[in-house]
């Protein structure tokens, strides 16, 4: 058996004494911040709720009232919950945020306001179902402030103003549809996507792939790779993806159909879409299918040809049935709108928005059976009773307020 012994102030091993001293002292005042943090009272509870909702202290008044509410004297923990989303700072900084890394293809939170940013904010403001995002004839502006750029087709000065001026959303942004502000015909608009915002990132060049790729990425939260099935029939892939690429059948086989098989029938409801870069603003071509959609046409000349908008989903079979699709819905259609409502009312879209907002509250993911439970068995279900995002914050606020 090896004996230290104590030499001064170090021991014979060469171990600082005194380091082992402070090693004893950092892990009881760990013990001690753990054991606080577990039996947080009901002040405490009802300021960790604030923060992070609002990412601001409340004050006094805010506070006690918060408090009275999580202690159960004057209301609930939800109550205290929907108390802190009052605050300004909620509209302006914890869902501009939330919402802005979805509007380019960067993610960047950092990007000035834009009109599909705005369109989210309001719609969790005012309580409108959420799974109307990529479906509704809806955007949000600001009204009643001096001297504002009036909203554009062709920029985004009214948006960056509302940002730049420091102007409340909670109060200034106003619900209007898109018909009355841009012009667009009823059976063109499609939620988010028909936004200017989204347009720009999305319907510029390319195939209008990436607006569907970049959907399923930041709404149903699955890259193609994790919904990539290569016993999918093919018929409905484009002429512009090569059967033998390089010459080897085997790479499309295994590969390209994974991913084109299901998403190239579903992102036909795009046809007539475009963002104009020359004006700045989106196009919706009515009955003629956008040139683009014929890009590099001679791949594969036996491939699907677009002749109009229609979607399919055929994903509704094999290995993604498990995306939890409505079954009350056709499965197919015409538009974009149409296509927007089959993947907004799946399972995927609701567990996609409520992990979101966990992440988003408790600044982190769902990580143990505990979590899993509260997202997947209570707050889900809780989501898809009525689509409303400010009860999905309350909620995680709530069970995140004692970590």
């Amino acid at each position: 058996m090896k004996y230290r012994t104590w030499t001064g102030n170090r021991r014979a091993d060469g171990q600082d004494r005194a380091g082992g001293l402070i090693k004893l002292l950092t892990f009881g005042l760990l013990c001690a911040g753990l054991v606080t943090t577990a039996s947080a009272g009901p002040r405490e509870q009802a300021k960790r709720i604030h923060d992070r909702l609002a990412g601001v202290p409340p004050n006094e008044t805010v506070l006690s009232s918060m408090e009275a509410q999580v202690s159960g004297q004057t209301g609930t923990a939800i109550d205290a919950a929907y108390q802190a989303m009052q605050n300004s700072n909620f509209y302006n900084v914890t869902l501009k945020n939330f919402a802005a890394p979805w509007t380019n293809r960067e993610q960047d939170v950092f990007v000035p306001l834009n009109d599909y940013i705005a369109t989210v904010i309001g719609m969790i403001r005012d309580g409108v179902p959420f799974n109307g995002l990529l479906s509704d004839n809806i955007i949000y502006v600001a009204e009643g402030v001096p001297n504002l750029p009036a909203y554009s087709n062709n920029d985004n000065l009214h948006y960056e103003q509302i940002e730049s001026r420091g102007v409340d959303m909670m109060s200034a942004l106003a619900q209007k549809t898109q018909t009355e502000i841009t012009g667009l015909a009823p059976n063109a608009t499609a939620g988010i996507w028909t936004t200017r915002a989204a347009a720009e990132a999305f319907f510029i060049a390319g195939t209008n792939r990436a607006q569907f790729r970049f959907t399923m990425l930041n709404h149903l939260c699955n890259d193609m790779e994790q919904v990539h099935d290569v016993k999918r029939v093919p018929d409905r892939i484009r002429q512009d993806v090569p059967r033998s690429p390089g010459g080897d059948s085997r790479l499309f086989l295994n590969n390209c159909i994974g991913c084109h098989s299901g998403m190239d029938p579903l992102a036909g409801a795009f046809a007539y879409y475009n963002f104009n870069e020359t004006n700045g603003s989106i196009e919706y071509t009515p009955g003629v299918v956008q040139p683009k959609y014929f890009n590099n046409d001679t791949n594969f000349e036996f491939g699907y040809r677009t002749t109009d908008d229609s979607w399919a989903n055929y994903w509704r079979n094999g290995q993604n049935q498990f995306l939890g699709w409505d079954t009350f819905l056709p499965g197919s259609g015409f538009g974009a709108a149409s296509m927007g409502r089959e993947l907004a009312n799946s399972d995927a879209f609701a567990r996609c928005q409520v992990r979101k907002v966990f992440r988003a509250v408790c600044l982190r993911d769902p990580e143990d059976a505990a979590d899993r439970n509260q997202v997947d068995n209570i707050m889900v279900p809780s989501f898809k009773a009525g689509y409303q995002m400010k009860q999905t914050f309350a909620e995680a606020a709530v069970y995140c307020m004692g970590q």
